[in-house]
């Protein structure tokens, strides 16, 4: 089986939009939390970077880690995305 984040892929974007909890402006997709590792992250495998990620179960979930920032205010939140399946 195979299972995609549809804000990495560019489906769907609109369906996750986050209003910021502290100033209620529209928050910006930034990516996914593990890209902000190291300067390679980004071009490693997705699912080997869950084994050592910290986030428990995203792998088993089928869920990515986006992180989610307030251009308004600087707020910054971790937002677990639920992967669709593809056949």
């Amino acid at each position: 089986m195979t299972f995609i984040c549809p804000l990495c892929n560019g489906i769907e974007i609109e369906l996750y939009a986050l209003n910021c909890p502290t100033c209620n402006n529209k928050m910006v997709d930034s990516g996914r939390v593990m890209d902000y590792f190291d300067d390679y992250s980004a071009y490693l495998e997705i699912e080997g970077m869950k084994k050592f990620d910290g986030i428990e179960d995203d792998a088993k979930n089928h869920q990515c880690p986006h992180l989610f920032v307030c251009p308004s205010c600087g707020h910054d939140k971790n937002q677990m995305i639920s992967e669709v399946y593809i056949s």
